[in-house]
């Protein structure tokens, strides 16, 4: 069975927290994000399509990496 590495997690954990705390950052009310997996998931798969398919900047893998099945 494959497994992430400890480099591939650690950026599965930047782009996520970072995510998150866009969420954060952007929210103009007091009240407090929880962490949402769905919820960053969501975004995380749209910024995916600009810096990946629409800006060509990178690929998938290098940008979230994953285990293909």
């Amino acid at each position: 069975m494959m497994e992430l590495t400890k480099e591939q997690i650690k950026r599965q954990d930047f782009v996520d927290r970072s995510i998150y705390e866009l969420f954060k950052n952007v929210n103009p009310s007091n009240r407090e994000i929880e962490w949402n997996i769905e919820m960053i998931a969501d975004l995380r798969d749209k910024i995916r399509y600009w810096i990946v398919e629409y800006l060509n900047l990178t690929d998938e893998m290098s940008f979230y990496p994953f285990i293909r099945e």
